[in-house]
């Protein structure tokens, strides 16, 4: 059965820090890209940043470039993201996702090539 779990949101007051984690199992992990995703109220889902299977190629939104940072661990199944200078803004429900349709990282934060979803973690950005 695949699933990935999110964890590591909650409540942050502007300009602290989060780590998210997605911890993937029932698939074969460093076969896929993956993504995280974050979709606020009224608004549209947002690829924010997406990594290559070794790691080696990232993208990321430009609401977020320089103050968040994606990586994986491939022995431990997850890929993490630190989100530094939170803002406001930043408020959402925070998804990953994993794919193989995506020929790169930019792709599959655009399009949302994804495969499988997790069910998302909320991040709050409040004073």
């Amino acid at each position: 059965q695949v699933q990935l779990v999110e964890s590591g949101g909650g409540l942050v007051q502007p300009g602290g820090s989060l780590r998210l984690s997605c911890a993937a199992s029932g698939f074969t992990f460093d076969y896929y890209r993956i993504g995280w995703f974050r979709q606020a109220p009224g608004k549209e889902r947002e690829g924010v940043s997406c990594i290559s299977t070794s790691g080696l190629s990232t993208y990321y939104a430009d609401s977020v470039k320089g103050r968040f940072t994606i990586s994986r661990d491939n022995a431990k199944n997850t890929v993490y993201l630190q989100m530094n200078s939170l803002k406001p803004e930043d408020t959402a429900v925070y998804y990953c996702a994993a794919g193989r349709r995506a020929t790169s990282s930019q792709d599959m934060c655009l399009m949302a090539l994804s495969d499988y979803w997790g069910q998302g973690t909320q991040v709050t950005v409040s004073s």
